[in-house]
């Protein structure tokens, strides 16, 4: 049985895992940076990822209407599992907070993300949608 490309091991490994979101390191397993990369693109192109940030890539699915590849989970969900890989404690930001506790009837637009006291430089983008990051230094328990 011949072996498998690096391509087909990555591709493969996405298939049996159950996250949905990846950080670059997750694939230094498989060979050198560069080789990793240019395989990365591949996945990319043959529509399994989507990369949504610096070294950080969703698994995709077919778009309902376009078919192209999209995330197939939502921004703030790909935010938050994005901070809990990177060790960050996150939660919503302070808007969606109080319309899910009652305080306020208005529903948030944006996807805000509050990371306490730690600084996210990190962009996250899908389409034209962006995180955006907000820091509460009031000490406040999560």
């Amino acid at each position: 049985m011949p072996r498998m490309s690096l391509e087909e091991r990555i591709e493969s490994s996405l298939k049996r895992t159950a996250s949905n979101v990846f950080l670059r390191s997750d694939f230094n397993r498989f060979g050198r940076y560069d080789q990793v990369g240019r395989a990365l693109r591949s996945v990319i192109k043959n529509g399994l990822l989507v990369k949504v940030g610096y070294g950080v890539y969703v698994k995709a699915r077919p778009s309902t209407i376009t078919g192209n590849p999209v995330p197939c989970i939502d921004l703030m969900t790909i935010g938050f599992e994005t901070m809990k890989r990177l060790g960050v404690e996150a939660d919503h930001g302070k808007a969606m907070r109080e319309h899910r506790d009652g305080l306020s009837t208005q529903v948030p637009m944006a996807t805000v993300i509050d990371t306490g006291k730690s600084r996210v430089n990190r962009k996250i983008t899908v389409g034209k949608r962006t995180i955006i990051y907000e820091r509460d230094l009031s000490g406040r328990t999560r």
